[in-house]
């Protein structure tokens, strides 16, 4: 059976993304197209430069589209949207020329679409052509184009971006919908623009709509969470009236690191006859664990249960275990769990399980790994804890063993993920990864850290060439690196990571923070990890 343009073309739209061999793949369909003898119609021609744009060959793209005897307003749609695409790996000037396409499109007497709108607006964003875009913002509403949610976003970034929040409000509060895309857009606009109580607010409110946040939306909403609660304690000379802000405040100064600010802004709380409830209590009971307050934090529980009547949940209990076993009182941490109403919970006996690798008890971590196992044969985080654990302590064979169990249980590890967000969106990585536009610059900068920080690895003895390249694969370092090749050197380098940064890493990005000269800004499930000037904020107890 002979090919023809519509089933090429639905080929075309199926192959992947960037990654090794993606050009080879590209150029290996376009090559079919050439030997069939197949006239270059507007679905096959708009289909292979988005395939070429897509994998980042510009110059193939633009090559196809100059080959275009006539083209029409979808082949420059494409071509538009195809520089727009690459913006993180090629920068301004490239999407400076989908601007110069659009007035091509306007030379010729072309009704433009929706979609022409949409990226060209994206590229007045890129390249802060943003008088340009208002100027768009005209014809988009000459052609009755502004329903267009993608269209709408981008006008409410072109908006926000340039300052002007009130066209950017006004944009979002005409729409006669508002989608994810919308709300992600007004949100991450509050955040840029230091609005950080109203982009908490508008958060919600699109909880409240009944919609599901996206990656972004989250990112910008916690960077409210997080700056809203620097800048207020920053304003600590000023007498503040205390409400419920004090709960925002004690966790986010607990998750921090500050364990003495969250305890000073309890007290102010109470003082005020604000009645802390099961939430403030977490915060403090974590503040406690992450500072060292072993005592502290006992006193705490026991006023929570017998001065305020409240019923610690399996979430306190944690925290208790977590604030004993990072003490080093492992028996105590244990004699609490048998005396508590969880005692056959995992997730109480994960954490003791964490500390015993913390103060490398093989001994008692053996006996809990293989307990939580009976609780929870399948769940993988108990398994790689005892892993690390005997990878810790040298027993290579024991690793092996529990690598075999694994396998032989089916479990699975959870890959960790960390993502970084920048002005054009959220970039995530995984451990190697090699999928992202800017991969070979970012394995060029990753390259070249060792030899920066190897001066001051001297006298640190537990990091080796060895698992310095080792560490260069994971995703955290992927994101940092991706910070630093597009980040101002003034501006902190924000990254989140789903799992716990492992003891190797930590020790790397403190060395960077010093070798750059940068502020790292780690967040993992446990806590935030400030970095800056070889140091971080936990005092590596953590």
């Amino acid at each position: 059976m002979g090919l023809h343009s519509f089933a090429l073309g639905s080929v075309i739209k199926c192959c992947p993304g960037h990654g090794d061999g993606a050009i080879d793949i590209a150029e290996a369909v376009h090559g079919c197209v050439i030997k069939a003898g197949l006239e270059p119609n507007v679905f096959l021609v708009s289909a292979m430069i988005d395939m070429y744009a897509k994998k980042g060959a510009l110059t193939e793209a633009v090559a196809l589209f100059r080959s275009v005897q006539e083209p029409n307003v979808v082949v420059f749609n494409t071509m538009i949207a195809g520089f727009c695409r690459t913006e993180t790996a090629v920068g301004k000037e490239v999407a400076s020329a989908a601007l110069t396409l659009y007035s091509e499109v306007q030379s010729r007497g072309m009704q433009p679409t929706e979609f022409t709108f949409s990226s060209v607006l994206r590229a007045c964003n890129i390249t802060g052509y943003f008088e340009f875009g208002k100027q768009i913002h005209s014809q988009v509403l000459k052609h009755s184009f502004q329903g267009d949610d993608f269209i709408r976003s981008a006008l409410i970034d072109l908006y926000f971006n340039s300052g002007s929040m009130e066209d950017g409000f006004r944009c979002f509060r005409s729409s006669p919908k508002h989608d994810i895309v919308i709300w992600t857009a007004v949100i991450s606009g509050c955040v840029q623009n230091e609005l950080f109580e109203k982009a908490l607010s508008l958060f919600h409110e699109s909880l409240g709509a009944g919609l599901k946040p996206d990656l972004i939306a989250i990112s910008s909403a916690m960077n409210a969470c997080v700056l809203t609660t620097h800048s207020q304690s920053t304003q600590n000379q000023e007498k503040i009236k205390i409400s419920h802000r004090s709960l925002i405040l004690v966790s986010g100064h607990a998750q921090h690191g500050c364990a003495r600010d969250a305890l000073h802004f309890f007290s102010e709380m109470v003082d005020a006859k604000v009645v802390p409830n099961e939430i403030t209590f977490l915060g403090v009971l974590t503040a406690c664990s992450h500072g060292g307050l072993v005592d502290e934090g006992l006193r705490y529980y026991e006023i929570m249960t017998k001065e305020y009547g409240l019923s610690p949940t399996i979430r306190h209990c944690t925290r208790v275990v977590d604030l004993l076993g990072r003490a080093g009182r492992l028996a105590d941490a244990e004699a609490f769990i048998n005396n508590s109403i969880f005692r056959v919970d995992p997730v109480v006996w994960r954490s003791l399980l964490a500390s015993c690798r913390i103060h490398g008890d093989l001994e008692r971590g053996q006996l809990v790994a293989d307990w939580i196992m009976e609780l929870e044969p399948t769940s993988s985080a108990s398994y790689v804890i005892l892993y690390n654990m005997y990878l810790d302590a040298g027993e290579l064979s024991l690793t092996s063993k529990t690598r075999d169990l694994m396998k032989q249980r089916c479990v699975k590890k959870e890959p960790g993920l960390s993502w970084i967000e920048l002005k054009c969106g959220v970039h995530s990585f995984v451990a190697g990864d090699k999928s992202h536009p800017e991969s070979n610059a970012i394995y060029t900068k990753l390259a070249d850290m060792p030899s920066k920080i190897e001066k001051l690895t001297i006298t640190n003895t537990d990091i080796s060439r060895r698992e310095q390249n080792f560490m260069n694969c994971h995703s955290e370092k992927l994101a940092v690196a991706l910070g630093m090749l597009n980040l101002p050197q003034s501006a902190p380098i924000r990254v989140m990571k789903n799992l716990r940064v492992c003891r190797d890493c930590h020790l790397t990005m403190k060395l960077l923070s010093k070798s750059e000269n940068r502020e790292i800004i780690l967040r993992d499930p446990i806590r935030f990890h400030h970095f800056r000037d070889g140091s971080c904020s936990c005092a590596d107890y953590w």
